[in-house]
């Protein structure tokens, strides 16, 4: 499986090739994909390309309709790509995918089960960070999100990688006999799934879940205390701000990637070891009104 790579088999790095996708974008910032295919037309309101012109071009080149109109040719980054892919479910933006990939430390070799896979933009970003010595096993409850998914991840690798299982059904329900380095969650009630990942992880293995809303966020931090196997659970949620910058006009820009979700990750505690209590203080209120 080419790990980090959607070109045709057998392009040379930097370089368009048949069946590689290209990105093209215009002067105003619009971006427009396609497959190269022998002998097809891309066709434009002013002009059109030839599939056959882009071969042996560099990333990075400009490429002009048959009436001028110009655009820069690249093959699209992982991001690009899942921005534009067919969406059965909403999917895990990049800005969370890279941190997803990150607070879990994904990394290469690792064996990671997946559930709630959606469209598949996260099971392509832990697929790249597995590598080919990794592994990802993605448990899906929808069969027609779970089809979605499959033809992404497909489309993306140009076949489907080795190193990927996908089933259908509720984790609950699946027998898994291998044991796991990360579990990573993105379903509607993870805190239904904590005793599972807690059967399946490995002593020092991480759980994260991504969750939408502050009442699954406590509920899931409340199911991870419960179980008595996980670390104290730490939350976040990531908010991405561009910037404009036009000689000395450097501002914010007025549009923000504000919140889309939470991550709370926790750790396998060794099996037998209590958890250590968190010493700190409750803000009042924090567990309801005491009775009187």
């Amino acid at each position: 499986m080419p790990p980090v790579s959607i070109q045709g088999s057998g392009s040379t790095p930097g370089f368009f090739q048949i069946g590689d996708r290209v990105q093209l974008t215009d002067p105003k910032g619009k971006l427009y994909s396609f497959t190269i295919t022998p002998g097809k037309e891309w066709h434009t309101h002013k002009g059109w390309i030839n599939h056959d012109d882009f071969v042996g071009l560099p990333e990075g080149s400009v490429v002009s309709t048959t009436a001028g109109l110009k655009f820069t040719a690249f093959i699209p980054l992982l991001a690009d790509y899942v921005l534009s892919m067919p969406r059965g479910a909403t999917i895990v933006y990049p800005k969370d995918a890279a941190m997803i990939v990150g607070v879990a430390d994904i990394y290469p070799g690792s064996r990671v089960l997946e559930a709630g896979v959606g469209s598949g933009a996260l099971t392509l970003s832990l697929l790249r960070a597995v590598g080919t010595e990794g592994s990802v096993h993605s448990v899906e409850r929808r069969e027609d999100f779970a089809d979605n998914a499959t033809a992404n991840v497909v489309d993306y690798f140009g076949r489907k990688p080795e190193n990927w299982r996908l089933d259908v059904g509720s984790l609950q329900d699946q027998e898994l006999s291998t044991q796991y380095d990360r579990v990573i969650l993105d379903m509607l009630a993870p805190w239904e799934c904590v005793a599972k990942a807690a059967e399946v992880l490995r002593p020092g293995g991480v759980f994260l879940a991504y969750v939408a809303t502050t009442t699954q966020l406590s509920a899931t931090a409340e199911a991870l205390k419960e179980d008595g196997h996980f670390t104290e659970p730490e939350s976040s949620e990531t908010i991405v701000r561009g910037w404009h910058h036009e000689g000395l006009a450097v501002r914010p820009q007025q549009r923000m990637i504000g919140h889309t979700g939470f991550l709370i990750q926790s750790r396998r505690m060794a099996p037998g070891v209590d958890v250590l209590a968190r010493r700190r203080r409750p803000a009042k209120g924090a567990y309801g009104v005491p009775e009187e």
